[in-house]
């Protein structure tokens, strides 16, 4: 098993078999990270596939990673989200290539939108950090209710109602193509991830009084 052997690509129709597997794989991760995930249906999986919204990983017909681009506002902003890596396949690098091929994607498709994401995933903010994005309060992402609507199926869904959807365990991070690129420092994926922990800390011992 070698990276050599993957192609990254923009998923085609016929990549559609693989939806099963993708919702398997996003589930299973978050399982072992022990952290909220909105669920997808394999329906939903498949239109992001055949729609051109996709990108997979294959090494031959074997599917081992995959990401996908959804639009909002018009157009006005895209997310970036299901990133998943087959665990086999894990630390090859494969994750931050996969993410650049959907920066790619989402950029070519939309190139005057904003791109967000909300994550509770260090690797995925240092990626999206490495990639030009910047940590933002909600308020700054797209406020498309069908968007949130797709939060639903975390467990941490209570807490974004709760909040009146200005905060949850995730971090929002934002890239505008509009902004002149500046590098961020390497450690502040770090300090974001330290103070989600911190928030969760303290609603859990808000909890048990």
């Amino acid at each position: 098993m070698g990276k050599s052997s993957i192609n990254i690509v923009f998923a085609q129709p016929e990549h559609a078999i693989y939806a099963e597997q993708i919702c398997q794989l996003i589930y299973e991760s978050a399982l072992q990270r022990g952290t909220g995930i909105a669920r997808r249906s394999p329906e939903y999986i498949s239109a992001k596939i055949t729609g051109g919204k996709a990108v997979v990983a294959l090494d031959g017909d074997k599917l081992v990673g995959f990401s996908y681009i959804e639009c909002w506002e018009h157009g006005d902003y895209v997310a970036t989200s299901g990133l998943i890596v087959d665990p086999d396949y894990r630390h090859l690098g494969l994750a931050s290539e996969i993410k650049k091929r959907t920066f790619e994607l989402a950029r070519l498709r939309f190139p005057f939108a904003k791109l967000f994401s909300i994550t509770t995933s260090l690797p995925v903010m240092k990626l999206n950090t490495r990639l030009g994005y910047k940590p933002v309060t909600f308020s700054e992402l797209t406020n498309d209710d069908e968007f949130w609507r797709g939060c639903e199926g975390c467990c941490n869904y209570d807490i974004l109602q709760r909040n009146n959807r200005t905060m949850c365990l995730c971090t929002g991070m934002l890239y505008d193509p509009k902004t002149p690129l500046v590098k961020q420092p390497w450690w502040e994926p770090y300090v974001i991830a330290v103070k989600r922990k911190i928030k969760k800390i303290f609603r859990l011992s808000k909890s048990k009084k």
